[in-house]
């Protein structure tokens, strides 16, 4: 018997014993160690990186709250007791060899404590290829990279940098483009699935609607990690029940 997601931890004898057996089954260092990596569970951005004994497994199991050990205090600590900045665990992972270990959660707040959203900002290529180096770049995936580029677009035209033209600035000025370019984008999307089109084309086409449709979320000041947010929450509820609520809720 496992662990199962949103089981309370400490309900029953039974569930204590089955959290003894999986700390049991980590491959601790002769320190009585491993390394824990907490990611956003929204973004998949690698927060930041500590270590934990199986008294911090235990804790963040039952808490919920990323806790891990200071190996310089020699003492658990759970991230965001001073900051007040916590990771919220949504789930647990280890890897293939058991020896590390993956907090999947998310953050209150700012995680590093020089205020960034996460404790890697400094890109080693930028570093050697570069003598200015960027500061506050974070370890983006692709989308957010993205959203990243467009806010910066959006900033541009309301500052005073606003020299270059670009088609994401002619979007973000024209409202009745952009609804016109996501619908056309969509039924495009559509079509590549009603005329079995090569599977490029439907990456391609998806890739254009996502994108038209970031450019509409930063007009309306709404972050990918708030959708991504929505779609979590609706994992455990029926499609068809949900759009039902909606109606009642209209």
């Amino acid at each position: 018997m496992g662990l199962t997601r949103n089981r309370p931890v400490s309900t029953t004898v039974m569930v204590v014993g089955t959290v003894d057996t999986l700390l049991d089954s980590v491959k601790w260092d002769d320190k009585g160690l491993a390394v824990a990596i907490a990611q956003n569970v929204d973004t998949g951005a690698i927060l930041m990186q500590g270590f934990v004994n199986r008294d911090a497994l235990a804790t963040t199991i039952s808490s919920r709250k990323a806790t891990f050990y200071s190996r310089s205090r020699s003492m658990l600590w759970t991230k965001g007791e001073t900051s007040r900045n916590f990771i919220n665990v949504h789930d647990i992972f280890l890897d293939c060899d058991r020896d590390s270990v993956i907090y999947l959660g998310n953050p209150d707040g700012p995680t590093c404590h020089t205020g960034s959203e996460t404790c890697y900002y400094t890109s080693v290529f930028d570093t050697l290829n570069s003598s200015q180096v960027e500061e506050n770049k974070l370890a983006l995936t692709t989308l957010y990279s993205l959203e990243s580029t467009i806010s910066l677009r959006k900033a541009e035209i309301s500052g005073s940098q606003n020299l270059k033209s670009s088609w994401t600035k002619r979007l973000l000025q024209d409202q009745k483009l952009l609804c016109s370019k996501i619908r056309e984008e969509a039924d495009e999307l559509c079509r590549t699935l009603e005329e079995n089109e090569e599977k490029s084309r439907t990456a391609s086409e998806m890739g254009d609607v996502l994108y038209h449709a970031m450019v509409l979320l930063a007009l309306r000041s709404v972050r990918v990690e708030e959708v991504l947010q929505v779609l979590r929450q609706r994992f455990t509820q029926s499609g068809i029940a949900e759009k039902k609520s909606r109606k009642l809720q209209g």
